[in-house]
């Protein structure tokens, strides 16, 4: 059996900030059950947002006509057994970094459904807040939950937790380990 392979995509402008911190852990965690493991960090790529225009659509095979850094993850998110976003909650939802990026996932749209449908997700959420639902973070997991609803794709699980200061997550030693497991799990370790 080949090794699964896994996609992640950081969403926090800041390359060493929370959310990056525990999407490492769950890379590390895939990493040693064997997966392939791809990480990109969002805030260092060129990702223009949609411009509606329809052109991912109007022959089949399309992909977005944007030359931008999506032209080079199109073909890892369709090769991905598995996609995790990692992102910070910013102003009650994901960071624009992120949602650029999932934007953009509308070009994966075909008449006969989304080339993501079927993969597994995994979703890692650094707020600010001490508490999920005034932070906005329980606005991300809702809109990931509809996301995965819609794309008819499981989700392997969630990894979450508050963190305000940089580095601050470095001192939760449970969620760390939740989020290395969850790297397993993507793997296929349960």
């Amino acid at each position: 059996m080949s090794p699964k392979k896994i996609l992640v995509l950081k969403g926090s402008p800041r390359e060493k900030g929370n959310s990056s911190i525990l999407a490492d852990q769950v890379v590390a965690g895939a990493k040693a059950a064997g997966a392939e493991v791809e990480s990109f960090v969002l805030q260092n790529m060129h990702i223009e947002p949609c411009t509606a225009c329809e052109a991912c659509h109007e022959e089949p095979g399309n992909l977005c006509n944007i030359e931008d850094d999506m032209q080079m993850l199109y073909p890892k998110l369709i090769a991905a057994d598995a996609i995790v976003v990692a992102t910070p909650i910013y102003w009650f939802a994901v960071s624009a970094q992120a949602k650029l990026c999932i934007d953009r996932w509308y070009a994966l749209e075909t008449p006969q459904g989304s080339k993501l449908t079927g993969k597994q997700f995994a979703f890692v959420l650094v707020y600010g807040d001490s508490d999920l639902f005034t932070s906005g973070g329980i606005n991300a997991i809702h809109s990931f939950q509809d996301m995965c609803r819609y794309l008819k794709a499981p989700i392997a699980g969630f990894a979450y937790g508050s963190a305000n200061e940089a580095g601050d997550i470095l001192k939760q030693s449970d969620l760390l380990e939740k989020a290395r497991k969850l790297g397993q799990k993507l793997a296929g370790v349960s």
